[in-house]
């Protein structure tokens, strides 16, 4: 299972499926990273956490906690 905190900086995927319970879920859907929703990573803080993407048209900063309950899959060419 590939999780958003694998993906490498400057590569895109597609979100599969969103793991977690109750309130941590639906934060991560409240910030726009929904199932086939299509997400870019920008960069990596300095010392790793958090990670910078872009979702929807708008820049986001995500915790590695958070970004290893998104699984995702590679961006079809």
């Amino acid at each position: 299972m590939k999780t958003l905190r694998d993906v490498a900086i400057g590569e895109s995927c597609v979100v599969k499926k969103l793991h977690g319970e109750g309130a941590v879920k639906r934060r991560i859907m409240d910030m726009g990273v929904t199932k086939n929703t299509e997400i870019y990573v920008r960069k990596v803080a300095p010392l790793g956490d958090p990670i910078e993407v872009t979702v929807r048209g708008y820049e986001l900063s995500i915790r590695k906690a958070d970004a290893e309950m998104v699984e995702v899959k590679e961006e079809e060419a």
